[in-house]
């Protein structure tokens, strides 16, 4: 497959994890109210329609907004400067490399997206397990966490990949 079209399927992916992650934040914006929980599986999965200011787990939350809105536009700017080196360095061939960083790139748009918009991100899949809650996330999360997962497994066994042998 040459270069041209693999680069069109990996847009169309992060093109995927964006639209799908805006569409399902949208539909909770439009069907549910603010801190709304509706039990899909009762005491394990519930959606439920949180904004949430800060990152991850809530860091930075209370911070000013002006501080929030800068440090993230900063911070998204050295991730995606960071995916766009990984990406570059993989070798052509390397689909699982390459969906990896695709992965947290359309998570990380996803979330941009909301934190331009709204000065926050909206967040709806919420797990618990046996009494202990998870805090409450997204598709864009979703997309953020499984990409790091996998990055860090290619890393780890990087030495016991295949190795190309013809030209890209």
């Amino acid at each position: 497959m040459n270069q041209r079209r693999r680069h069109a399927i990996l847009a169309g992916v992060a093109f995927f994890i964006v639209a799908l992650d805006q569409a399902t934040k949208i539909y909770i914006m439009q069907t549910m109210r603010l801190h709304e929980s509706i039990s899909i599986i009762p005491g394990v999965f519930n959606l439920t329609y949180i904004r949430n200011p800060g990152a991850a787990f809530g860091i930075f939350a209370s911070s000013s907004g002006a501080f929030r809105m800068v440090f993230f536009l900063l911070t998204s700017l050295f991730a995606l400067a960071l995916l766009g080196t990984i990406f570059y360095r993989l070798h052509p061939k390397d689909w699982w490399g390459q969906l990896t960083v695709i992965s947290i790139l359309g998570g990380a748009i996803g979330n941009l997206l909301d934190r331009l918009r709204y000065g926050e991100v909206v967040d709806f899949l919420d797990f618990s397990v046996k009494g202990y809650h998870w805090p409450a996330f997204n598709v864009a999360d979703s997309a953020i966490s499984v990409g790091v997962i996998s990055l860090l497994i290619l890393f780890a066994f990087e030495n016991k990949r295949p190795e190309y042998t013809s030209s890209p």
